[in-house]
């Protein structure tokens, strides 16, 4: 348990990508920052190593085209001096169109950097109560049931949390090539080879594959809630929509699977030259393109399960699993009951909240969220007002929704298209040219929002930008 008089400037409780993107933004800013992570002295059961930032979900950090969703939040990181996103970027894998890394040498990378700032100290501890002070909780999806237990009673609400899940990884050396193909959909990519293993099926091989799929045994989850002993309610929705597990999601239906992550759109077996009837595609998940994760396939299915229905995957048949599939509990709070969209706690202004438990979805809108919550407290800090930045950005979009939306069911958002205020120029815009003049107004308007400001973060970042990531 953390001693409550900490003689740092700033006391940031947990060590994931918000935690780590807010402690690196505070520190360059003069902060004296207190790091909090309890592993690797108390573990979450689904992180696996010591390191900040460790990706337990998939590897991949979302499309990094310019005109997607993801890749304006990615754009705006970029302009205002992302850290993880730079670390990101020096170890990332070919992954098409998005943007995915090692996920190991990015942690490591990320944990270097931070441990190596003169102004950030890291203690691997447990906090079991919020702090005093000027505090920033960044605790994740995983909050120890402690601190959800403290965050409850300074609310006075329950904590609510949905169920997400993480995909198996597979050695490469097991795939059967013979039968499997590289490609990436629409040819993106690198269009001589494509950047996925593709494991294509006939409808033959989907019919029965779907069919053992939706009978096959999972982990019972009221028996993984006990285990969890988390003391928290579950959302009027039990998983995420945007992770959901591929067996739920083929009790959707038929073709479900085939119109969804198996979609083939963009591919040819080359052993016969035609569109196969579905695609299981996998995704490098090390810079070594030893492993390989089954895209979509995010499962609660037991580990004897994956490996008996999972091997009818045609190229599949020997695979070599390195990491089970499993499932974990999310853990959010009410934030448009708690949290103003400067992401500080409406009735304790010091205290700020980042990351997945603010209800942001989303590896890049949680290193998002830290570098927001990073900047208005080094602003508070020095007494001055934190600031909004503008909803017509992807960034602001997020704080708007989570500190704006119903209470009643308030539901986790990744960044999308969606919750940006419309184009009022009154042009006619199929989907793509609207996507694309939404990320023209987003720079825009990012660019004028710092230069109006004239905050000396603006300084800082230029220095921190022309930096070299080693």
């Amino acid at each position: 348990m953390m001693n409550q008089k900490s003689m740092k400037d700033l006391v940031i409780v947990g060590g994931g990508l918000a935690g780590s993107e807010a402690a690196w933004q505070a520190a360059v800013r003069g902060l004296r920052v207190d790091l909090y992570e309890m592993r690797p002295k108390l573990q979450t059961g689904a992180h696996t190593s010591s390191y900040l930032a460790e990706l337990v979900c998939s590897n991949s950090l979302g499309s990094d085209l310019p005109d997607r969703a993801s890749g304006v939040l990615k754009n705006e990181l970029r302009r205002m001096g992302s850290l993880l996103l730079a670390c990101a970027e020096k170890t990332a894998v070919p992954a098409g169109g998005a943007l995915g890394v090692d996920r190991n040498q990015f942690a490591e990378l990320v944990t270097k950097q931070i441990c190596e700032h003169p102004n950030i100290n890291i203690i691997r501890e447990e906090v079991q109560i919020i702090p005093s002070g000027h505090v920033i909780i960044a605790t994740g999806p995983l909050t120890s049931s402690r601190l959800s237990e403290s965050i409850a009673d300074l609310s006075g609400l329950d904590h609510l949390y949905f169920y997400d899940a993480i995909a198996p990884i597979v050695s490469k050396d097991s795939i059967n090539m013979k039968i499997a193909f590289l490609g990436s959909r629409y040819q993106r990519g690198k269009k001589e080879r494509g950047d996925y293993i593709n494991c294509p099926m006939t409808r033959e091989e989907y019919n029965q594959f779907y069919a053992t799929l939706l009978n096959a045994e999972r982990i019972n989850l009221k028996e993984f809630e006990k285990n969890l002993k988390n003391g928290v309610k579950a959302g009027a929705h039990p998983h995420f929509e945007g992770c959901l597990p591929v067996e739920v999601l083929a009790e959707r239906g038929f073709e479900a699977l085939a119109f969804g992550p198996l979609r083939p759109v963009g591919l040819i077996d080359p052993r016969n030259g035609k569109r196969p009837y579905a695609v299981v595609q996998l995704r490098q998940d090390n810079v070594a393109g030893s492993l390989y994760n089954l895209v979509g396939f995010q499962t609660n299915l037991k580990f004897s399960e994956q490996r008996r229905v999972f091997r009818m995957i045609p190229g599949l048949e020997n695979a070599d699993f390195i990491r089970y599939g499993q499932m974990h509990r999310n853990t959010f709070i009410n934030s448009p009951v708690l949290l103003k969209p400067t992401l500080q706690y409406k009735t304790r202004t010091t205290l700020l909240f980042a990351g997945q438990i603010t209800g942001v979805e989303g590896y890049i809108g949680n290193i998002a969220t830290g570098l927001f919550a990073g900047w208005n407290v080094a602003r508070l800090v020095r007494n001055l007002p934190p600031v909004i930045i503008p909803t017509s950005t992807m960034l602001g979009a997020l704080c708007f929704y989570i500190s704006h939306a119903s209470s009643n069911d308030f539901q986790p958002m990744k960044a999308n298209m969606g919750i940006l205020p419309p184009l009022d120029d009154g042009k006619r815009r199929n989907c793509r040219e609207r996507a694309k003049a939404y990320a023209k107004r987003s720079a825009a308007e990012l660019e004028k929002f710092l230069l109006e400001k004239r905050f000396s973060e603006n300084v800082r970042y230029e220095k921190l930008n022309n930096a070299q990531i080693h």
